[in-house]
């Protein structure tokens, strides 16, 4: 995925209130409520969103069909009116008195060939981001893990023609008789590839023995990992997921953490939240906020009783 293509702003010298890291809806919606509380504010963003590959934004009331790429764009312009600074990440150095990271998380797709290539358009993992857009399409549950089991009963919920690929995994005779009472066909053969249509489009998959099962749409549960890179030195404590479903930040109240003056916030540690849940995870700056003005009283009181306090 290629950088976004918009301006940097310049990094500030001096030690700011709080750098936020990311720059999707958590981050940014975490800034705009710092720089709105007059806070010195930087995002520091890696300009590789998520939901880059989607069409449109869902399952948000007023946000519904807003493209991704403009909502993150007006978020930004918003934070920027604030006083807020957007900052593409490139090795500079900031300072800051709080940080809060909102790096979100990153899906991790079975290793079948064709299937990357279709993602976020009709390889697709959420009924409510994309299940209206898919509706009444021929569509494939590629089973992942256990949740793949009550993500086959919500996309049914979406479309008449519905078919399981095991993939390797295991049914129960009590969710077998459920599948077949709901219509839906399951195939045991392991899945070797997705195959194409000549415009491109996906056509189907091709089991190991050869045969082609033809599908419009595939659902994936993918694992979701949250974005660490560059974070081993905070050494901010993670937590595993059930069923091997991925792996995020742990986070208590408002965002806080272990680690003094970090906070996370979004998809990093609330793996399954959908970008409204995650743009409200984003109040973290308003405890951010809260706990700096702690923070400058105490400070001030001891400089009046001729004292020193920590920043």
């Amino acid at each position: 995925m290629t950088a976004t293509p918009y301006a940097s702003d310049t990094p500030p010298e001096e030690t700011v209130d709080t750098v936020v890291i990311g720059g999707g809806a958590a981050g940014l919606n975490g800034a705009l409520m710092l720089a709105r509380s007059r806070r010195s504010v930087v995002v520091i963003d890696s300009a590789t969103p998520r939901n880059a590959p989607a069409e449109a934004v869902h399952g948000s009331i007023v946000l519904d069909g807003t493209p991704p790429a403009e909502l993150l764009a007006r978020g930004r312009e918003q934070v920027r009116g604030y006083g807020g600074r957007i900052v593409l990440g490139d090795g500079r150095t900031v300072t800051a008195r709080r940080l809060l990271v909102a790096t979100g998380l990153r899906d991790v797709l079975p290793d079948v060939p064709g299937l990357a290539e279709h993602w976020g358009r009709t390889v697709v993992h959420c009924p409510y981001c994309h299940g209206w857009e898919v509706r009444d399409e021929p569509i494939g549950v590629l089973a992942t893990s256990a949740a793949s089991v009550h993500h086959a009963l919500l996309f049914r919920q979406l479309t008449e023609d519905l078919t399981y690929f095991t993939h390797g995994t295991s049914l129960d005779e009590d969710t077998r008789a459920r599948f077949t009472a709901r219509g839906i066909p399951v195939v045991e053969t392991p899945v070797r590839e997705v195959v194409d249509d000549e415009n491109g489009a996906l056509a189907g998959v091709r089991l190991a023995d050869g045969r082609v099962v033809a599908r419009r749409v595939l659902a994936v549960a993918t694992r979701m990992l949250a974005r660490t890179e560059g974070l081993a030195g905070l050494q901010l404590p993670m937590e595993a997921l059930p069923g091997g479903m991925g792996r995020r930040f742990a986070s208590g109240t408002a965002g806080t953490t272990e680690v003094p003056g970090v906070w996370v916030a979004g998809n990093a540690t609330d793996l399954s939240a959908q970008v409204g849940a995650a743009a409200a995870a984003g109040a973290a700056g308003a405890h951010i906020n809260a706990m700096l003005a702690t923070a400058d009283t105490d400070a001030a009181l001891a400089a009046a009783q001729g004292e020193t306090s920590a920043p």
